[in-house]
């Protein structure tokens, strides 16, 4: 089988024309990878977010993220069904369950980050890993806007050619 790759980038690298956006993302970086969450449990939220806004490349990227860090294609595939998958640790339950909040509607009526899920994050995380998977969640939003309008190449690396 021939894997060929069709240009699907709508616009050119933002960063050309943007140069602070690569302060910007090296600043989030930095900020999500002060070690109080594991990094694994950050590609799994941000593949999950992927997963909801429907983005093939936040997808392909924090898989090949996974694969990278040696993590099992059971845990990658089963992050789109982590509700009754096996596969995961309660801190991390607790992660997905509030990416989710954040990127879905709540039910009418009803505050997306509830004070039971709040709770239950909290639980698993100490105030540093807290505020820094909330960053991390804010990290994937500020680039679900990037994937979703610029339609970058889908990579599984960040060194790979992304932008036409």
């Amino acid at each position: 089988m021939t894997n060929t790759t069709t240009s699907i980038s709508r616009m050119p690298n933002p960063g050309e024309f943007v140069p602070e956006l690569k302060d910007i993302s090296a600043a989030l970086f930095r900020a999500t990878g002060n070690q109080s969450v594991p990094r694994a449990t950050m590609s799994l939220v941000h593949l999950r977010a992927g997963q909801i806004v429907g983005n093939t490349y936040l997808t392909i990227l924090n898989t090949g993220f996974l694969r990278k860090a040696g993590e099992s294609e059971e845990r990658i595939t089963a992050v789109s069904s982590w509700q009754d998958a096996p596969y995961f640790t309660e801190a991390e339950r607790a992660a997905l369950a509030l990416v989710e909040a954040v990127l879905q509607p709540a039910p009418h009526g009803k505050e997306r980050v509830s004070d039971e899920l709040y709770a239950e994050a909290a639980r698993h995380y100490d105030e540093k890993a807290l505020a820094t998977l909330t960053i991390a969640i804010g990290q994937i939003n500020f680039f679900i806007a990037l994937a979703l309008i610029g339609k970058p190449q889908p990579v599984a690396s960040l060194a790979d050619e992304q932008w036409d």
